[in-house]
């Protein structure tokens, strides 16, 4: 049985790997452009492919799906929400990237504000993947590979011993993508291994439902709704892990950062051929993340009405379920796509993670007259050394709270500074290059504060008052001390800025379907109320509405003060083409 797995494993690996090298034979290597964004060539399906990719990887099949095991559909707000920050990407942060023609985030900060910002933001994000992001990805991932591969016990060694050679193992796998093929690489294997994951993922809860149902698929589609309707209400209460008060707040600014400002999401979408290109690749990636709760969500509730509360670790739910619904034909199918997701996520993250370190930290502070030849050598070099978070990786086994909700909160030390950086450095001219070091300083001290004093407290709830706190210092330091000169944004005429022609009825038409899908998982549609519902969650919500009133506010008096509305012609820099 294992050779019928593993000889699975190895066709579809195999042949991934030789598309991704098929298809960058004749990519320039050698310069910046060429390998950090693909020679800015990248259509909407691959950059909608990648972005889906980098995001569903194990930490988001495995997490998610332990969170719904253990708790409800409420889980289900970190993907159907998430279009809404697509589509502000879409009309608001992405025309400025492509504007700009920056390379990363980093990049737009030292145009912005200065060098040392730049700096700062790149050792936060290279902080953040190093010991966060990827370690949990290796990790999720280590479980899906030993699940269904047995190896823990054909080898005999411990769980911790496992996710180390596993993650030993993605990480040399990566390095060789991401070392000899670039961005253009990554994104084509990605291309396939979509494919692959929608097959693959829808696979596990039609099977699964047919396991329900004791061999009929609508019996199990009717056990599903009716054996526990509280697990399919998405509406969260005081107590929920994603309370519906913070839907617009604290987990809007979450997505704000992930999906607009995070360099291993967005750096796909700034090698978009051009404008109109860029728009479709983020709108079609929102479009797919409503209907990821598919095989992101369901599953774990599958799981729980078929286990019960057998399972020592919420995080073994989708594992376990794969074991026991898949046909030993295509588990070797669905490992090659899960480990695919595994190195697309660790890929993605790498070649961002070279792009800060060479063009932020490395050429101007080591080599400022760095040939490009020289930096991607250099990031090539950082690349292969990049290996702390193969070391951390094995020691999540250990994290109270789960997989997912681990992920998220750590990165809230880094997240809603570079937001704030981000935003206010788009729409303000006068806010000085001192604001976003007061502002790191300021919001690092809180957020760890927030630990110590709130204790248990949802961290959403904290991120939904410390981000427009976050902004409101920057305005503040901008009113105390502003520039001298106004900032204008500035045109680099790298790729046409037409938009696409139907973002705004496309965009309109997933909001829709948003709002439907919350209605089928709510009292309304087949869930039933699990209660703790408080008067208190409703004044949270106004107060933090009006908190946020409040600060839009002060920016336009201050603006007004200081003459430095920004003109519409530059809030929306469209119809701009290449010259």
């Amino acid at each position: 049985m294992i050779w019928i797995i593993l000889a699975s494993f190895l066709t579809y690996s195999i042949f991934v790997m030789w598309f991704s090298w098929y298809k960058t034979r004749g990519t320039d290597l050698s310069s910046s452009d060429g390998y950090f964004l693909g020679g800015r060539s990248l259509t909407g399906i691959v950059i909608a492919s990648s972005l889906i990719l980098t995001n569903l990887s194990t930490e988001q099949v495995v997490g998610l799906n332990g969170q719904a095991f253990g708790v409800s559909m409420v889980v289900m707000a970190w993907e159907v929400t998430a279009p809404i920050a697509l589509i502000l990407m879409a009309f608001v942060f992405l025309p400025r990237y492509l504007k700009l023609g920056i390379t990363t985030i980093p990049d737009f900060l030292e145009q912005r504000f200065d060098l040392r910002t730049r700096q700062i933001v790149s050792v936060l994000f290279l902080l953040g993947y190093a010991t966060v992001f990827l370690p949990t990805v290796l990790y999720s991932g280590a479980l899906v590979i030993d699940s269904i591969f047995s190896l823990s016990s054909v080898m005999d060694i411990s769980p911790f011993m496992i996710v180390l050679y596993i993650s030993i193992a993605i990480g040399i796998i990566s390095c060789g993508y991401v070392i000899l093929g670039g961005l253009k690489a990554c994104a084509m294997s990605d291309t396939i291994n979509g494919i692959g994951l929608i097959i693959g993922g829808l696979l596990i809860p039609i099977l699964a439902l047919f396991v329900l149902g004791r061999g009929d698929f609508s019996s199990g589609v009717g056990e599903l709704v009716s054996a526990n309707p509280t697990k399919l209400n998405a509406i969260g209460n005081d107590q929920a892990s994603v309370p519906w008060a913070v839907l617009l707040t604290g987990l809007l600014f979450n997505n704000l950062f992930y999906w607009c400002t995070n360099q291993s999401i967005i750096q796909r979408t700034l090698a978009a051929k051009n404008l109109a290109e860029g728009q479709k690749g983020v709108l079609f990636a929102g479009m797919f993340k409503i209907f990821g709760a598919a095989f992101l969500v369901l599953p774990g509730i599958i799981a729980y009405l078929l286990y019960g509360d057998v399972l020592a670790n919420a995080d073994m739910a989708y594992p376990s379920l794969v074991i026991d619904v898949m046909p030993v034909a295509l588990s070797g199918f669905l490992a090659a796509v899960l480990f695919g997701a595994i190195l697309s996520s660790f890929n993605n993250v790498l070649n961002s993670s070279i792009s800060l370190f060479t063009l932020d930290i490395y050429k101007p502070i080591f080599k400022p007259n760095a040939k490009e030849p020289e930096l991607v050598k250099a990031g090539r070099i950082f690349a292969a050394c990049f290996i702390t978070a193969v070391v951390i990786a094995p020691f999540i086994l250990y994290a109270p709270q789960g997989l997912y909700y681990f992920l998220q909160e750590m990165n809230g030390f880094y997240s809603l500074p570079i937001i704030a950086m981000v935003i206010v450095g788009f729409f303000s001219k006068y806010v000085p290059a001192s604001a976003p070091k007061v502002l790191v300083a300021v919001h690092v001290v809180l957020y760890a504060g927030s630990k110590v004093v709130l204790g248990e407290v949802n961290f959403l709830y904290v991120l939904s008052v410390l981000f427009p706190i976050n902004v409101l210092v920057m305005l503040i330091v901008g009113r105390l001390k502003p520039r001298e000169t106004p900032f204008v944004l500035p045109t680099a005429n790298k790729v046409d800025l037409t938009p696409w022609k139907y973002a705004k009825p496309f965009s309109a038409f997933i909001l829709l379907t948003m709002l439907g899908v919350y209605t089928f998982f709510s009292p309304l549609g087949v869930a039933e109320s699990s209660g703790g519902y408080t008067i208190y969650q409703f004044i949270f919500f106004i107060v933090t509405l009006a908190f946020m009133g409040g600060v839009v506010l002060f920016w336009k008096k201050t603006d007004r003060i200081r003459g430095g509305r920004v003109p519409l012609n530059q809030m929306y820099p469209f119809n701009q083409k290449s010259g």
